[in-house]
């Protein structure tokens, strides 16, 4: 059967719609943070509930093998709604932290929904080329990801609502495109009934407990480096006393990874995933152990190696993905992608409440080393 030629442009737009409702809060922390009048370090906080409430979505998605039991373009339509709406409640009059950080769970807690459920979507219609249609699909994350940075940019958005109202509103059109478009694939394998114990299958399949812990490597870096991208660029502009638009830079140093995630994915069709793979986590690895020295580059040098930087650190995303639904099992490839997920988002938690606490303890152009942890170890976990 030959897959209609708008399927996969429609599955990448509607993923980069609405995957942006991941970073809108962190996008306008600045006036999020003069609006609640927090007393604490609320970036690390708001990533970190967005981050908790996928864990748990994907946690309970996984148990009740619910993206092999029912069709995964209706989930999908379901979580962008949901997401779209639990996004639009900062926006309620008069909320208090404790509401704004409830509001982030659970839109994280849909984003689980979305993601997942997306690359589920891809591999039940694309086999033989599932790296290359995963480098587009995570492409689209990236720039969901990025764009409320580019929102917040504009003139026009010196409010954050519009943020938060743009990004919902392109959860919405995501999720309706998705089930009006993209029916069940001709590669996918219903699961009639519920089956609990699924993860502990799954990890005895050599492969996939390989790809998996390498990709577990891999998320240590990724979320606290794009989660800490502004941060990162003023402590620059701090050292070196200049101007750099940081939400413009914010945008460009994560939307550029989208064309690592398409290089890469042409790429693997030629060397395999696992080289593309070992490659980016070798150089954002690197890159991790040089942090330091960046923060003593011109600005031209400094953007250009952050470009760089966020080019690589995503790069190996859509490959480790290919890895996982490749050694999982036709039938549970949804749940091996959605647990591997869980557990892996679990691990950017700690990565991000680390860089929050010792962000008040070190240097912050110190603080960047310890994400290099992930990387090597990554590595290690796929090195045969």
């Amino acid at each position: 059967m030959k897959t209609k030629f708008y399927i996969l442009p429609v599955i990448i737009i509607s993923q980069f719609f609405c995957t942006s409702l991941w970073f809108a809060g962190n996008a306008v922390i600045d006036e999020l943070a003069i609006h609640f009048n927090a007393g604490f370090n609320i970036l690390g906080y708001l990533i970190s509930f967005v981050q908790f409430g996928f864990i748990v979505g994907t946690l309970t998605f996984a148990l009740i093998t619910l993206a092999d039991r029912f069709s995964p373009s209706k989930i999908f339509l379901i979580s962008a709604i949901l997401g779209g709406l639990c996004n639009l409640s900062i926006l309620i009059p008069n909320i208090t932290v404790f509401n704004l950080l409830t509001a982030r769970f659970a839109t994280g807690f849909f984003l689980a929904g979305i993601y997942p459920i997306g690359m589920k979507i891809a591999s039940d219609y694309y086999k033989g080329n599932l790296g290359k249609a995963l480098g587009y699909l995570v492409g689209a994350l990236v720039l969901g990801t990025a764009i409320p940075h580019l929102i917040n940019q504009f003139s026009w958005s010196n409010d954050y609502n519009a943020v938060i109202i743009s990004t919902s509103i392109l959860s919405f059109i995501g999720g309706l495109a998705m089930w009006k478009f993209v029916p069940d694939g001709p590669y996918r394998k219903l699961v009639s009934k519920f089956q609990l114990g699924m993860a502990i299958q799954l990890f005895s399949i050599p492969n996939f407990r390989k790809a998996a812990l390498g990709y577990f490597g891999h998320m240590w870096e990724l979320y606290a480096f794009w989660g800490f991208i502004p941060v990162i660029l003023k402590t620059y502009i701090r050292s070196q006393s200049i101007h750099i638009e940081v939400s413009f830079w914010s945008f460009l140093i994560i939307a550029i990874g989208v064309f690592s995630c398409i290089l890469g994915g042409f790429i693997s069709l030629k060397s395999g995933s696992k080289k593309v793979a070992s490659f980016s986590l070798l150089i954002s690895g690197i890159f991790c152990l040089i942090s330091p020295l960046l923060f003593l580059l011109p600005p031209k040098l400094f953007l250009a190696a952050l470009c760089v930087w966020g080019m690589v650190v995503i790069s190996d995303s859509p490959q480790f993905s290919t890895m996982i639904a490749l050694a999982a099992p036709p039938d549970l490839k949804g749940t091996a992608l959605t647990i591997a997920n869980c557990l892996g988002f679990a691990v950017t938690i700690v990565s991000i409440q680390l860089l929050s606490y010792l962000a008040e303890e070190i240097d912050n152009s110190l603080l960047y080393i310890f994400l290099g942890i992930g990387p090597f170890l990554g590595l290690y976990a796929i090195r045969k």
